[in-house]
């Protein structure tokens, strides 16, 4: 699907008043991103902290931070000088990327301090649609809107960052959710008589956390 995606002969170049292309970015089992029909090759990304930058605005409330919050997050240890060049350089490589030609909208926007992601244009992040189809299956009570929202979980979040704490604690947030979700949509099963579906989310659960069971996982 994604090659497709990426070489549709149909995509054509859009100017700045068209409007700008809707983004999608996948954060779980790896980062990935695509402005409109064209996917943003990982070789794109030379530079690791304009990925990253592009990483902690989608994982931002309102895809938006203050530029201090982005160079503490960024370069801890520097003094504010070097970091605040080091954010320009980074925001320079994330647009030219994301924007591909000079016509193109700005998807990387200034408001005052803060930088902000798709302000202005359509943004889909696959944790928010993972999270809100896991609300709607908790309110419905219905096993198969408990598969929906599980087959959304594609792996743990950016799996290639494993130490950047900015990233820690929504990872175990989120893979918590997913167990849970295991977990309730087996005593569902199981409420319903359907052992089979039952003794397969749980199983599913165990292989994706060795050592637990339905209880601890309840």
């Amino acid at each position: 699907m994604n090659a497709e995606v990426a070489s549709d002969p149909l995509r054509k170049r859009r100017s700045s008043s068209e409007g700008p292309f809707p983004v999608r970015l996948r954060l779980l089992g790896g980062f990935s991103v695509w402005v409109g029909s064209r996917a943003v090759g990982e070789g794109a990304w030379h530079l690791r902290k304009a990925k990253s930058l592009v990483k902690l605005l989608a994982l931002a409330p309102g895809h938006r931070l203050h530029r201090e919050q982005l160079m503490d997050l960024l370069w801890p240890n520097l003094d504010r000088r070097a970091a605040s060049n080091n954010l320009r350089r980074a925001l320079h490589v994330a647009r030219r990327e994301l924007e591909s030609e000079p016509s193109a909208p700005r998807y990387l926007v200034s408001h005052g301090e803060h930088l902000a992601l798709c302000s202005d244009g359509p943004l889909s992040v696959d944790i928010e649609a993972f999270e809100e189809v896991a609300a709607t299956a908790r309110r419905s009570r219905d096993p198969r809107a408990y598969r929906a929202a599980l087959d959304l979980y594609a792996g743990d979040l950016l799996p290639e960052d494993p130490y950047e704490d900015w990233a820690e604690d929504r990872r175990r947030q989120l893979r918590q959710n997913y167990l849970a979700l295991l977990a309730e949509m087996a005593e569902l099963c199981e409420e319903r008589g359907d052992l089979g579906s039952a003794i397969d989310a749980l199983q599913e659960a165990v292989s994706e956390e060795p050592g637990t069971s339905k209880h601890t996982l309840i």
